[in-house]
């Protein structure tokens, strides 16, 4: 089967947006289905290499969970290391989204936006859940410094 040229590139842009699934534990016991749980998962950052997030958020178990068609927590941690040599091979946004998945059926996900700190020389990434109609104010931010030696080009 042969791909259309827009097609294929936005297969490429979502797959390249996957989180790799580090573990989880369970927090509720379901019978029916599988359970409730909080699932940490590695993200490398797309425009820095060297740069990984860690989040951690609830996943929702049980009928509508294994359909997906259940409505995930809003609440998600986030922690962002320096895990090899920074490098920046094209110019950045001052502030992008970087991470973006879809935690109910339609209306809600969950995102990371990458900001600079370019007085600081710093990389901030913040996590929040969003809705169509409401969002919610819970957040959680980190921050990767990075050496003075490397400018952090922007666009």
């Amino acid at each position: 089967m042969r791909l259309t040229l827009p097609l294929a590139l936005l297969l490429a842009a979502a797959s390249s947006l996957h989180a790799e699934e580090i573990g989880s534990v369970d927090t509720v016991f379901k019978f029916i289905g599988p359970d409730h749980k909080i699932v940490v998962e590695a993200f490398d950052d797309p425009g820095v290499s060297g740069v990984t997030c860690y989040m951690s958020r609830a996943k929702t178990g049980g009928i509508k969970g294994a359909f997906g068609l259940a409505e995930d927590k809003s609440e998600a941690s986030i922690a962002c290391r320096q895990v090899g040599p920074i490098a920046i091979a094209k110019p950045i946004r001052a502030q992008e989204e970087i991470f973006s998945e879809r935690t109910s059926l339609i209306f809600k996900r969950i995102r990371i936006v990458r900001m600079v700190d370019a007085k600081r020389n710093s990389l901030v990434y913040l996590t929040y859940s969003d809705r169509v109609i409401e969002g919610s104010p819970q957040n959680s931010v980190a921050v990767v410094p990075v050496d003075r030696a490397i400018t952090i080009p922007l666009r």
